[in-house]
């Protein structure tokens, strides 16, 4: 029996509307799922973009260039003209206000000034007084000396005696092979010394001494403004002590210990007791005994200590490096000792001092007085001289715009000619801003200035740059007329 049509139009509909509801609702989650997951995954949905070709410079080269060392300077580049320097010069090298700005520019290979304006006047040459106490420094000591700090036993068996030798870069924690302040550490030494009285059958409660008489003489230099120690810029001197004299590596203001060689012992006591070894309370002075050694650890070399000197301008350090010079030179171990030394070792490099005022050795003295020619004779001896050892200063000269005192200079439009190039050495005092070094100029002549300016304006932030638009405008000279 068939089936009539307006049934099967029923049936039809009935079927259809049974598939219907599941298909849309399946169709609905379907689309849900899909914006979901395209929302989780941008892109997967979408044609895949092409990807972005990348500038030739921007790509790792097939080959490695073929030069394997810096090239040296031509022999053959001309020298500039002295008029076309001195017509650059006069229009940069003027003060902002006050006082007045010494100069000169010389060809570091035959000495030829090149630039005069009163380059033989005394000058207070604020922290340019350290390039005079880093030849002397690296001449007397050698680059590669290092200093030692001991521990000594003493005449009493549960005594030791903390003994420095010079190193004011001690750090608190582990020794350092890789650092120059911290590469001797007293936690290091504490654990040594404490191996060393367990070895010796020693037990405690340890007395710790400390032997500071390496320096003698006044601890603070009289030639100082207290207001300038106050502020942190020095401390009084000792010869050992932490951090370059500073509670704290990264604490480079503010107050400092007045007594570091205290200061230090007491922070060995500690490191001793974290060693496991029963420390009495209190640190006291005393002396041991040289030829029982029960630790030792050695700061960073001379050259390493000099760059940061440089780098940085520390005056502590500095004033250090001076004993130690004094010391190698056979003066006293004193600030007139120091400042003796310096002058010895800079006549044996055949560099005049008849002339020079020397007060200290880190340049905070107001009576340093030294002229502009003499430490471009200083910069040219570093660069050009005959005696390599002084060549490893040139590491710790501040780079424009880079690294050290000149890092957030040459920055603006009138001075970033000479970013990365010029190489100096910075000096700044209330009314006194100095700038001394070398820069190759534009034909590739290597030459070697020094700028310092007396009794300017106090804050006046043109005369900064009126230095270093001169060094830059040396680092762009043809100067060939």
């Amino acid at each position: 029996m068939g089936v009539k049509k307006g049934g099967a139009r029923k049936w039809a509909a009935s079927a259809w509307g049974r598939f219907t509801w599941p298909l849309l609702l399946t169709t609905v989650l379907l689309c849900l799922g899909a914006v979901v997951v395209a929302g989780m995954f941008p892109g997967l949905l979408s044609a895949p973009k092409p990807v972005p070709s990348v500038p030739a410079w921007q790509t790792v080269p097939d080959q490695l260039s073929d030069v394997t060392s810096v090239a040296p300077l031509d022999a053959q580049a001309p020298v500039p003209v002295p008029a076309q320097v001195a017509k650059l010069l006069d229009a940069t090298l003027k003060p902002d206000g006050a006082g007045s700005i010494s100069g000169v520019v010389m060809d570091a290979s035959t000495g030829q000034v090149l630039f005069d304006r009163d380059a033989n006047a005394n000058r207070i040459p604020a922290s340019n007084m350290k390039l005079l106490t880093a030849v002397a420094a690296l001449k007397a000591l050698g680059p590669e000396s290092r200093f030692t700090t001991r521990v000594l036993a003493s005449e009493n068996p549960s005594t030791v005696v903390l003994t420095g030798g010079g190193d004011v870069l001690l750090g608190s924690g582990a020794s350092d092979p890789a650092a120059v302040l911290g590469r001797a550490g007293l936690a290091s030494l504490a654990a040594d010394t404490a191996a060393a009285l367990t070895a010796a059958g020693v037990n405690g409660p340890i007395t710790v001494q400390v032997d500071d008489s390496l320096f003698s003489g006044a601890v603070l230099n009289p030639a100082w403004s207290l207001d300038d120690v106050a502020a942190g810029e020095t401390a009084p001197l000792f010869s050992l002590a932490l951090n370059s004299g500073r509670y704290a590596p990264d604490v480079l203001t503010g107050p400092r210990p007045q007594d570091s060689a205290i200061t230090t012992a007491q922070a060995f006591a500690g490191q001793l007791a974290a060693a496991g070894v029963a420390v009495s309370p209190g640190v006291e002075r005393g002396k041991g005994l040289p030829a029982k050694v029960f630790a030792a650890a050695e700061s960073a070399t001379v050259s390493e200590q000099v760059d940061l000197m440089l780098e940085s301008s520390d005056n502590f350090l500095a004033e250090a490096l001076g004993r130690m010079t004094a010391l190698a030179s056979g003066q006293a171990g004193t600030y007139d000792g120091a400042t003796a030394a310096v002058r010895q070792r800079l006549g044996e490099l055949g560099i005049a001092t008849d002339s020079m005022l020397l007060a200290d050795v880190s340049g905070l003295a107001l009576e340093n007085q030294v002229t502009a020619h003499q430490f471009a004779e200083v910069v040219r001896a570093i660069t050009s001289g005959p005696d390599p050892a002084l060549r490893t200063a040139l590491d710790g000269f501040p780079v424009a715009g880079l690294t050290g005192t000149l890092g957030d200079r040459y920055v603006d439009a009138g001075t970033s000619q000479g970013a990365g190039l010029v190489r100096a050495k910075t000096g700044t005092l209330n009314t006194v801003i100095a700038l001394s070094g070398y820069v190759v100029d534009a034909d590739g002549r290597l030459l070697v200035f020094s700028f310092i300016g007396n009794g300017l304006d106090p804050g006046a932030a043109g005369n900064k740059v009126a230095m270093d638009r001169s060094a830059s405008v040396l680092a762009e000279c043809g100067c060939q007329g």
